[in-house]
């Protein structure tokens, strides 16, 4: 009977510390799967009036567009929207390449990151910055590539947007 005794406690003993393990609380997760900040939102793009939007999606996916003003002979001025066909955060990394719209397409690589402004309010509280290439086919099919250092600022949130609306 002693012998049992004995070999429950040394079980016990044993086992305590795994018990402890069991139920002490989960780690705490790792920066990789924590949630990056929301960088979604309309971004200025190259000249007034012309703007970036950028959602991001679920592990990182990136969707949005670019709308700009045409500056071909035959859509000056009119605002053509460049659909993103892939895009992708990857921390602080954002690439995306948009749909091809009257011969003209973009590709972006860069990082985003806080910008200068306190608070969602005011422009710039995130900055996009990096290559933004522009490339364009001719008649001819020829493609050619101009590429440019771009800093695009987040627009302000509309401080308006909770105040109920008037008829």
């Amino acid at each position: 009977m002693v012998k049992i005794l004995q070999f429950l406690a040394l079980t016990v003993a044993l086992a305590l510390p795994a018990i402890g393990q069991q139920t002490a609380s989960p780690p705490a997760p790792s920066s990789a799967t924590q949630p990056a900040e929301d960088y979604s939102g309309m971004y200025t793009f190259l000249r007034e009036g012309e703007f970036v939007q950028i959602t991001i999606e679920d592990a990182g996916a990136v969707t949005g567009f670019v709308s700009r003003y045409g500056d071909t002979e035959s859509d000056h001025g009119a605002f053509l929207d460049h659909f993103f066909k892939q895009g992708k955060l990857n921390g602080h990394e954002l690439t995306f390449t948009t749909d091809t719209v009257h011969g003209t397409w973009f590709q972006f690589q860069g990082i985003v990151d806080r910008g200068p402004a306190k608070s969602r309010a005011q422009e710039g509280y995130y900055v996009v910055k990096g290559k933004l290439t522009e490339n364009t086919t001719d008649a001819a099919k020829k493609v050619s590539s101009k590429d440019r250092e771009v800093e695009m600022k987040l627009f302000p949130a509309d401080a308006g947007a909770d105040s109920p609306k008037r008829d």
